[in-house]
């Protein structure tokens, strides 16, 4: 049997599109295994999977100075110590990585131990740890068409984002008794900062709710550690939601989110109208900015910057998105989705090849 090591972490948008390639995987004949930090989201999601699961040490290398920049190398260096260890104990064919800091000491002990590598980049300009492990890598797959004039040509393949197969196969009956509403009633906004939490939006939800609530319900997915546990009527909030997700997806009726390359593909793919609030480039390197206005321009979101949210300005965005919901769905309905996760496999069959 063929082995694969998936590797990726830090947020969710790096471990769930992982979890996507697994049915296939596993029919494609592979004996999978995973790779992240010791503490980080990915272990509980991935363990939860009944995937097997190696803990390795990690750190962060930031675009800025900070002290932690020279502690985090350390870490890194014994990520690529334990990372050897297990990739000699494995002995795997392949390893594929969906990228946040861990898959770098990853990355570099495969090199060592000349077992090649895929990398999957999500947003439209790779992320600091794919620039570090591209040189190492076979191949690249990508999900915006925008994307391959940032990578080498020889490396990249186009496949897009894989989205979870039980996306699609939420039960709206479900989905009401988890978050405790009656099924007739005033339409749900599904509110998320994505699986941090994003502690701006929540502020200003939390604010809007009076006037929210006066037209709509609310789900709010505010972050670990993020609950306000208000008693409202008509509000429900969570820090985070996994395999009940494509229940609370089934009863929205728009959405507010992060740009998110994961999350933003998974609206597309259930073409639900949505408000995009990317992280400003104060916060970020700005790819929630460049992912956001690509999906804009194709009509199948709606931005509100950041750095314009206030209460008002909130409910008026969402009051003016449910009113025009249906052209955001009628244009993503002409979208054409890719089989991202065939093309993906393809790709690893290839790579294995060379």
């Amino acid at each position: 049997m063929k082995k694969i090591i998936l590797t990726g972490g830090g947020t969710a948008g790096h471990v769930i599109p992982n979890l996507s390639l697994v049915p296939a995987l596993k029919k494609a004949g592979f004996e999978i295994s995973y790779i992240g930090s010791h503490k980080g989201i990915e272990r509980g999601i991935v363990e939860a999977a009944g995937i097997p699961y190696y803990g390795i040490a990690s750190g962060k290398l930031r675009r800025y100075f900070d002290v932690k920049n020279f502690t985090d190398l350390f870490r890194i260096s014994k990520g690529v110590i334990d990372s050897l260890k297990i990739i000699r104990k494995i002995k795997p064919d392949i390893i594929f990585s969906k990228g946040g800091f861990v898959v770098v000491p990853v990355i570099t002990a495969a090199r060592l131990c000349k077992v090649k590598t895929i990398i999957h980049e999500s947003d439209i300009t790779p992320g600091l740890a794919n620039k570090l492990v591209l040189p190492f890598s076979s191949k690249i797959c990508v999900s915006f068409p925008e994307t391959l004039k940032h990578v080498p040509a020889s490396k990249s393949i186009l496949t897009g984002t894989p989205i979870r197969e039980s996306l699609q196969k939420g039960s709206r009956l479900n989905g009401f008794k988890f978050v405790s509403f009656e099924p007739n009633g005033k339409p749900i906004v599904l509110i998320t900062g994505g699986s941090q939490g994003a502690l701006s939006i929540n502020e200003c939800v939390r604010e809007a709710l009076p006037e929210i609530l006066k037209n709509f319900r609310v789900v709010h997915l505010c972050g670990k550690g993020h609950l306000a546990n208000l008693n409202l009527p008509g509000y429900a909030e969570f820090e985070y939601v996994s395999d009940d997700m494509p229940d609370i997806f089934q009863i929205a009726d728009i959405v507010v989110s992060r740009a998110g390359a994961n999350t933003i593909f998974e609206l597309l793919a259930l073409k639900k109208p949505h408000i995009l609030i990317p992280l400003p480039k104060e916060k970020s390197r700005g790819d929630q900015i460049l992912n956001a206005n690509s999906f804009s321009k194709q009509g199948f979101s709606k931005i509100l910057p950041e750095n314009e949210m206030t209460k008002e300005y909130l409910v008026e965005n969402i009051n003016d998105l449910y009113k025009n919901r249906n052209k955001y769905m009628e244009i993503m309905l002409k979208h054409e989705s890719s089989d991202s996760i065939g093309s993906i496999i393809n790709a690893i069959n290839d790579v294995l090849k060379m």
